[in-house]
């Protein structure tokens, strides 16, 4: 009797995310280092789940056969691999047409489900017990197959190594097309030097978001909860058109998260333009965000159009709205309202069409009881809030946001460091980054400067005085433990007897607020998922 193949640890998430992250980090930008370094992440992931085989087919877009076949096999030879034949390919072809993933057996009955007989018994000519097929999606349409096969029938899928595999298989795609898109922005970056090192000399490099980067997430790094929460956020109202307001320490990447809502809304194709409203004198805030005609004022000697005008069926950042003055707040407020504004120095109404997008590293609740902020322009602003998570809630993103900078960087300041100690690393984790990422660039940027060889050396020493907690911080990462602790132990469970909200003596819906505040989500799938079709579904 068969049963789920659950790795006993979780190192194997971390091995398949080491092996992503050095294959999209690989700066591989010909075909041979492209197969090479693919190779290689089929591998690593292959071992990491105890499998025999695995491959990523290529669907091409007018050709009935897969356009490239990269492929592992444990035991074969490399001109005898399981799934490299166009035989399979046509029958992968076949399956791109469903969205889900697959399980197929060798050995099972015959089924209804296209395809699927001609795969089972592919597979039982090859020597494959059980394959499980990973469709990648990327322009609303199947571009390639990530198919992982194990020798014994009596392997079983675990649901949240599915999961895991659909979401970092979304990246593999992005650094395979980034690869043969761009070689040159590679090279640029030091890529063909970072190819000829071997894997396990490089320190951890950075890896993209979870989602594609078609998708307009390309400059936000990381793969914690609590960014992986905010950008779920932003993907829930990124195709809509209403105001959204960011709200989140300096130095959290709002501007980031304001251009990503842009890049992936309905008025991308319109500009976006930027205000910073701290950055600019009362007296000329006004003329900045409205315009002024010709002689509205002392050396107004010609009209000039407002920010509101510029952004016209685009989009109109107003970063650090929260240091608005109040008068105008009210006017603001009319333009959200009525979607019209009058010039300085004019009477005549104008009609705009902008969506806004706010920005503040204030409490605007607490403002609006202080009378700092107008009440009825915080609720037109706060229709729908994404809390940006600080740099201490996310110090697990931190070794590739320290690569990605280095990348961005060390090209200007004729550097090339291929080298992070641990120790290094280490003490950049655990400071407590007041600044947040803009602190981490300048510290990075003064390690550049200070590294004439091939590894960063800090010059900013006096960084782990600052790295222990304060007394606040340590209170929320021992309830977020505590909490995570009891959800864990409840299967994730909240609502009835003896499950999660019971046990720490909180409403249910109390629970869902905290987990809510505190970033904390569910890191496995649940059982329910509809995405994912058990294998009795095709098993006959």
């Amino acid at each position: 009797m068969s049963e789920t193949m659950v790795p006993a640890s979780d190192t194997w998430r971390r091995d398949i995310n080491q092996a992503v992250r050095d294959f999209a980090s690989s700066g591989a930008n010909s075909d041979d280092t492209v197969r090479m370094f693919l190779t290689t992440m089929l591998r690593e992931v292959g071992e990491a789940l105890a499998l025999d085989c695995s491959a990523l087919i290529e669907i091409a877009d007018s050709s009935p056969i897969a356009a490239s076949v990269y492929s592992w096999c444990r035991t074969a030879s490399d001109g005898d691999r399981p799934f490299e034949s166009r035989e399979c390919a046509s029958f992968v072809r076949a399956l791109s047409l469903e969205s889900d993933a697959v399980v197929i057996r060798a050995d099972a009955e015959v089924t209804d489900e296209p395809g699927h007989a001609d795969v089972a018994a592919y597979l039982r000519e090859a020597g494959v017990g059980v394959a499980l097929f990973v469709p990648i999606v990327a322009g609303h349409r199947v571009v390639a197959v990530w198919v992982f096969g194990a020798f014994s029938g009596a392997f079983e899928w675990a649901e949240m190594v599915i999961e895991h595999l659909q979401t970092v298989g979304a990246l593999v795609w992005s650094a395979l097309v980034g690869a043969r898109r761009d070689p040159a922005a590679a090279s640029l970056d030091g890529g063909p030097k970072v190819a000829q090192m071997p894997l396990r000399g490089r320190a951890a490099p950075p890896v993209r978001s979870v989602f594609p980067t078609s998708h307009g997430f390309t400059e936000i790094v990381g793969e914690s909860a609590a960014l992986h929460m905010a950008l779920a956020a932003l993907e829930e109202v990124v195709e809509a058109d209403s105001s959204v307001l960011l709200l989140g320490e300096t130095g959290t990447g709002k501007e980031l998260f304001a251009r990503a809502l842009h890049a992936r809304g309905p008025r991308r194709a319109f500009p976006l333009v930027s205000v910073n409203c701290a950055a600019l004198p009362p007296t000329l805030i006004e003329s900045e965000l409205f315009g002024h005609q010709r002689g509205a004022f002392t050396g107004a000697i010609a009209p000039r159009q407002g920010r509101f005008e510029l952004a016209h069926r685009g989009t109109l950042f107003l970063d650090e709205i929260g240091d608005l003055p109040l008068e105008l707040q009210a006017k603001l407020l009319r333009v959200l309202q009525e979607g019209a504004f009058e010039r300085v120095g004019s009477s005549q109404p104008q009609a705009v069409d902008v969506r806004i997008i706010g920005a503040t590293h204030h409490d605007l609740a607490r403002a609006v009881t202080e009378g700092r902020f107008r009440a009825d322009l915080y609720y037109r602003l706060n229709v729908f809030p994404i809390r940006l998570p600080p740099l201490r809630e996310r110090r697990e993103d931190i070794p590739a946001l320290v690569w990605s900078i280095i990348r961005k960087r060390q090209q200007t300041l004729r550097r090339h460091i291929t080298i992070v100690t641990d120790d290094t690393m280490t003490i950049l984790q655990q400071h407590s980054w007041p600044g947040n990422v803009r602190e981490l660039e300048n510290v990075i940027e003064r390690a550049l400067i200070h590294s004439p060889g091939d590894t960063l050396m800090l010059l900013d020493h006096n960084l782990d005085t600052h790295s222990v907690e304060s007394p606040a911080d340590s209170l929320v990462s021992v309830e977020r433990a505590h909490i995570e602790g009891v959800l864990r132990e409840c299967g994730w469970r909240i609502n009835g007897f003896g499950n999660a909200a019971e046990r720490l003596g909180l409403h249910p819906n109390t629970l869902r607020f905290r987990m809510k505040k505190l970033g904390i989500v569910r890191r496995e799938p649940s059982r329910e998922s509809g995405r994912l079709r058990p294998p009795s579904a095709w098993a006959g």
